[in-house]
């Protein structure tokens, strides 16, 4: 059984498209889902997300709309964006990664667009998920170290943006590079040719200050 750690965030329409995918990936695959703060990995690198510039949002949004059509995803839009997406990650590792609740989560955010800051909304993707006390559960100690922790460890291996996945310690980035998972999949080597590897070392030329 080949494992792949798949770090994401709900605030990426990217990580909902790559998920509606997965069925796609060979039996012997095993996901094993990371939330982490996306927030987190933009303060790391001092960058901004593709929401905080204003042409590159309006691009996005576009791009994803165009995507969703063309791969018959359904897709709705939250209400707002960039949003808070704590709740949502908290709750997730509450249900201690559950991939099943996982995708009820990203559906209620980008398929039918709804708001977690919502209150009625929120206690609807609570019940049907059989949750009770669910604020008072998401912000025990223990759940906001655990996401710290995951976004601490997506850097370390070097995550710089959502999603990611990662597959014998090689990093594959975005909902676009699942063509190039599948191959690698397929065929581990073809990481081992001389274009790719050539890839690898070629120098940086100069350093942007």
């Amino acid at each position: 059984m080949k494992q792949i750690d798949w770090y994401f965030d709900y605030i990426s329409p990217f990580a909902y498209l790559a998920l509606k995918q997965f069925h796609s990936l060979p039996e012997d695959v095993k996901i094993i889902p990371k939330p982490i703060l996306f927030a987190g990995l933009l303060n790391h690198f001092d960058t901004k997300g593709p929401a905080e510039i204003e042409r590159m949002r309006q691009y996005t949004f576009r791009h994803i709309s165009w995507l969703a059509k063309q791969q018959n995803i359904e897709l709705k839009l939250p209400p707002a964006h960039p949003f808070n997406p704590l709740k949502a990650l908290r709750l997730t590792i509450l249900l201690e990664n559950d991939l099943v609740a996982i995708n009820r989560i990203f559906d209620f955010i980008w398929q039918q667009g709804q708001s977690t800051d919502n209150p009625e909304q929120w206690k609807e993707l609570c019940d049907s998920l059989s949750l009770e006390n669910t604020d008072e559960k998401i912000t025990q100690q223990s759940i906001k170290d655990q996401l710290m922790l995951n976004t601490k460890e997506a850097i370390e291996v070097g995550v710089f943006g959502v999603p990611t996945f990662i597959i014998d310690e090689e990093l594959f980035f975005g909902q676009d590079s699942m063509t190039f998972l599948y191959a690698y999949l397929e065929n581990p080597s073809i990481l081992e040719s001389q274009e790719i590897r050539s890839a690898d070392t070629l120098p940086q030329g100069i350093n942007r200050k």
